[in-house]
């Protein structure tokens, strides 16, 4: 560890990027336990001066993925987003999912529990808080599993599916701000899916998570700088995306007014149980006019980006079809019949 500890620690002007051979080296110590506390905190913060790169990223990823068990989930998209959780913006992500099963795209959804550098609330954190059990020892827990046959959406939870990823967190927690696991956790794909959406905080980053997904294969997917990080698309402003396909990328804005879904977002203080009440509303036609758009527009959009759609207009249209008739809010019953 040395060695490699070296090559990354010289500073902002000394320090090198390690190979893809390297950095799976160092993820390879993390992992079995061969790297101490301190070996580890002392990488992550070097990386995080020198800014990690693609390769270094790619290998981490791999390394882990070796400790799970892919579930078996064919053609589903993957909601990637931040893994420190939402503070000020609503977890629109989840009533999406349950649009895009009654359009015919089935989803994977991750998470854990909150972590640093922003503490928000996570996807795990409004399950526990709404009577289901997310932090199963694994995450492919039979009612999880009859969920996902039964309504089209998967809920895997990361530190269960990836053992490697719950003994680090005690150091992240330690650590207290962002490291390449943030990045890492997210592009894991539990369910091996030929479609991600993916959320990022800064666009100093845009183009490099592109390009991972491309090295990880994902057929078609979107890099969006979301709500708080996240994957979703807001509908007080346009919103800067990378689209990914055809083994390349390129940027697209998603102008909300454009589409006739603009809408004013309430200022609102955020609890567990807000969000599942919110998500609920949307799903039955009582919500807020912002928190309908929101979902439409990210339904429509998701659609799109994996041809389920000819174009966003179309998938927008058949959103607003599914939420219509109760077809995203029988596949939501359908689901928490499963898990709760």
């Amino acid at each position: 560890m040395f060695e490699l500890l070296k090559e990354v620690g010289r500073g902002k002007r000394g320090a090198k990027d390690l190979s893809y051979e390297q950095a799976a080296q160092a993820a390879s110590m993390f992992r079995d336990g061969t790297a101490t506390p301190a070996q580890i905190g002392a990488f992550l913060m070097a990386e995080r001066i020198k800014m990690e790169s693609p390769d270094e990223i790619t290998a981490f990823i791999d390394v882990y993925r070796e400790t799970i068990t892919p579930l078996s989930f064919p053609g589903s998209i993957d909601c990637a987003g931040p893994y420190d959780g939402r503070r000020t913006s609503f977890f629109a992500t989840f009533p999406t999912a349950f649009v895009l099963s009654a359009c015919g795209l089935p989803v994977t959804l991750h998470s854990s529990r909150s972590l640093p550098p922003k503490w928000g609330m996570t996807l795990s954190d409004i399950l526990s808080a709404n009577g289901i059990a997310a932090e199963q020892e694994r995450a492919a827990s039979e009612r999880f599993l009859q969920a996902a046959a039964q309504s089209g959406v998967m809920y895997v939870q990361t530190e269960g599916s990836c053992a490697a990823l719950r003994d680090i967190r005690p150091l992240r927690l330690e650590i207290g701000i962002r490291t390449m696991f943030n990045t890492v956790e997210k592009l894991l794909r539990f369910t091996d899916a030929p479609y991600m959406a993916v959320g990022v905080y800064h666009g100093t980053v845009f183009e490099k998570v592109a390009a991972l997904l491309l090295r990880l294969g994902v057929e078609r997917g979107i890099v969006v700088q979301g709500m708080e990080g996240s994957e979703d698309v807001t509908v007080a402003k346009p919103t800067r995306t990378l689209i990914v396909e055809n083994g390349d990328f390129s940027p697209a804005t998603i102008d909300p007014d454009s589409l006739g879904l603009m809408a004013d977002v309430p200022e609102t203080e955020w609890t567990a149980e807000l969000h599942w009440q919110t998500a609920e509303a949307v799903l039955r036609g009582e919500s807020h006019l912002a928190y309908r758009n929101m979902v439409l527009l990210n339904s429509g959009l998701r659609l799109w980006v994996t041809k389920h759609a000819e174009s966003l207009e179309e998938g927008i249209s058949k959103a607003r079809t599914a939420l219509e008739e109760g077809l995203a809010l029988d596949k939501y019953r359908q689901w928490l019949s499963c898990v709760k």
